[in-house]
């Protein structure tokens, strides 16, 4: 059967990596973006993308039952840890209510939905962790991802739950940054950074997220699947091979502590996962840090012409 995507967030970095990738693979089906806002998605044509507040979902429902998805891959989000802690009731709409409605809607139409979830939900005392180890979140974004697989789990329905950590790569959309991308950038013109030296994190190249959320979709995986790089770095070492990848000056990066950003008690020290599920039920594979980085590269030629 072709799968039919809807797509939330589809503005978004992973939404917009993962539509590179449906095309690319020249997949044969249909797919359907949805955003607040404009699109800014350069894969999707003026005819697969729908402006939708969703946090109507009697909007939300019209569009739905229009569409008739097949398959609903959810990445919208208030994702900000400042942001959720600042706007509670904002939190709770986006990431906890919407994602309910989504999975309420998608069990009574045998429609399977992927969600994506974070490591945050785990406090980092004793990460790496499995999907079954207990959660303990220091934020309020994780409590409200918890409080968002608590109700999609609650369903026992056709849903995967992916939890990812640090998400970095690059799309066309060059307004999108993340820590790669920004100490690259930060060296390239000479400018000293600071860098968090005890916080550490398994960071997840966003090619291997899109696939994962892929092939969640194409074997229809129903549970929580841990997707991320395999490699534990602290956040410091991940900017000196940056540095060191792209010969920049590692002169300019300087340590500091997560108490000194004010980031100690709500953030988790370590995180990390254990990759065994998503290996043996996905087929998921992640990329070695530094060939990603050899891609990345390639991609920012590439997306400059």
């Amino acid at each position: 059967m072709k799968m039919r995507i809807l797509l939330t967030g589809s503005n978004g970095f992973v939404a917009q990596k993962f539509c590179e990738q449906w095309y690319d693979k020249e997949i044969d089906g249909a797919l359907l973006g949805i955003s607040k806002s404009t699109n800014r998605n350069s894969y999707l044509a003026t005819s697969s993308f729908v402006q939708c507040d969703l946090a109507e979902p009697v909007q939300l429902a019209k569009l739905l039952a229009e569409f008739k998805p097949t398959h609903i891959l959810h990445t919208a989000a208030l994702s900000s840890v400042e942001s959720c802690g600042s706007n509670p009731d904002l939190a709770q709409r986006i990431n906890v209510d919407l994602t309910k409605f989504l999975g309420e809607y998608a069990v009574e139409n045998n429609i399977h939905l992927t969600f994506l979830s974070t490591d945050f939900v785990f406090d980092g005392k004793n990460g790496p962790y499995r999907e079954d180890d207990a959660t303990a979140p220091v934020n309020a974004y994780g409590q409200s991802k918890i409080n968002a697989e608590q109700q999609l789990t609650a369903l026992n329905g056709n849903i995967a739950i992916l939890r990812t950590i640090l998400v970095y790569g690059c799309i066309p959309d060059t307004g999108r940054s993340n820590l790669i991308l920004w100490a690259k950038k930060q060296l390239e013109q000479n400018h000293p950074i600071r860098v968090v030296n005890d916080q550490w994190r398994m960071p997840t190249w966003v090619d291997d997220l899109a696939q994962a959320c892929l092939l969640s979709m194409q074997t229809r995986a129903q549970g929580i699947f841990h997707i991320s790089g395999s490699e534990m770095y602290s956040i410091e070492e991940i900017v000196h091979k940056v540095a060191a990848y792209w010969e920049l000056d590692t002169t300019l990066i300087s340590s500091i502590s997560a108490q000194e950003i004010g980031q100690a008690m709500n953030r988790p020290a370590k995180t990390g996962f254990i990759l065994d599920k998503a290996k043996t039920v996905l087929g998921f594979t992640p990329t070695p840090f530094v060939v990603s980085l050899q891609r990345i590269n390639e991609q920012l030629k590439h997306y400059d012409q």
